[in-house]
């Protein structure tokens, strides 16, 4: 670990998630699992679980939602002294858990929340700022309407004017981006202009660059488009990704690739998940993983092979939020495996 903890802020939304329980389908029956989650403030919590000053910027509703939500988010340890309380409602998402070949199903119900409907300029990005070390923001923030996709940008600016550093993981929804008329490949290039590291694929990149990467290897691929993305974005320095190989709804092969301006590279193997309890979060989990690993000083292979390792803690995590701090994961890479601990 650093020497004093890192502060890390991060903006985006906080959503009750509501799943059907028992591999139900949504509504068969009048049960549904809540909790709370979010991109942002998933990374967040990891974060705190890692040691770091980890602080959220969202906007919460003034009612017994809102505060529960509160409530939620200081349980992980996490600074939640720059969220906001106003009138409104909670963004909410439904899910539907997949079983045997139909996939997991994802419903948003976030338009008009207390969120979404902040001004872009509510927001004192410098005042936000003052103290931290990076800024982490996702692609899901922009893509939930102009409002929050001005404020993502504004932070990004402001970042950069005061010389603390931009982690960017694309996190590219398609459902939100239906919804109003933004542009996601203008967004995702000013976004990767700014950013320090970023959590970001070959379509990531494509997408901001209006490129096809055609090779046929994904990794050769990969590392196309990450060249390609060093040469475009002069400040990016550190460009990682999962790779999955889906296998049924409950089982998957998940390795990690790391990419260094310069020409570093780490690859950590596919490792295989069979059971998973919950993957949602788990790419937060992963990019908080390799944020602390990178802030902590490790080498790409290792930081890398942290954040796999705590985004596979995270698929037998229930919920958004990952509980697993340093021990659980340097125990994970430590055992290699799936042993009883004594």
């Amino acid at each position: 670990m650093t020497s004093h903890p890192t502060t890390i802020v991060t903006f985006g939304e906080l959503m009750l998630r509501l799943a059907a329980p028992d591999r139900e389908r949504l509504l068969q029956s009048a049960r549904l699992a809540a909790t709370f989650g979010g991109a942002e403030a998933n990374v967040a919590a990891s974060l705190a679980r890692f040691g770091h000053r980890a602080r959220l910027v969202t906007v919460l509703p003034d009612n017994a939602v809102g505060h529960a939500a509160l409530d939620q988010l200081r349980l992980t340890g996490m600074d939640t002294s720059l969220v906001r309380i106003a009138t409104g409602r909670l963004g909410l998402y439904f899910i539907t858990p997949g079983a045997v070949l139909t996939p997991t199903d994802v419903l948003y119900d976030r338009a008009g929340s207390a969120f979404a409907e902040t001004p872009s300029e509510a927001w004192n990005w410098p005042a936000l700022l003052q103290g931290a070390d990076w800024l982490h923001v996702s692609g899901v923030t922009p893509g939930i309407g102009p409002r929050a996709c001005q404020a993502a940008l504004d932070a990004a600016d402001a970042a950069v004017a005061a010389g603390v550093r931009l982690s960017f993981d694309g996190n590219y929804r398609s459902r939100l981006w239906a919804t109003w008329d933004g542009n996601p490949a203008a967004v995702w290039r000013t976004l990767l202009e700014r950013a320090t590291v970023a959590f970001v694929n070959d379509l990531d990149i494509a997408l901001a660059l209006g490129e096809r990467f055609a090779e046929t290897d994904l990794l050769a691929r990969r590392r196309a488009a990450a060249h390609r993305a060093f040469t475009a974005f002069p400040r990016l320095e550190t460009i990682a990704c999962t790779v999955r190989e889906m296998d049924g709804v409950d089982a998957c092969n998940l390795g990690a690739l790391i990419f260094r301006r310069g020409g570093e590279e780490a690859i950590s193997p596919p490792r295989r998940l069979s059971q998973m309890v919950d993957r949602i979060g788990g790419g937060d989990a992963f990019a908080a993983g390799v944020l602390h690993g990178l802030i902590s000083g490790m080498g790409a292979g290792d930081a890398l092979d942290f954040g796999l390792s705590a985004s596979i803690l995270k698929h037998a995590t229930p919920g958004d939020f990952n509980r697993a701090g340093v021990g659980d994961v340097v125990a994970m890479i430590a055992a290699g495996g799936a042993d009883v601990r004594r």
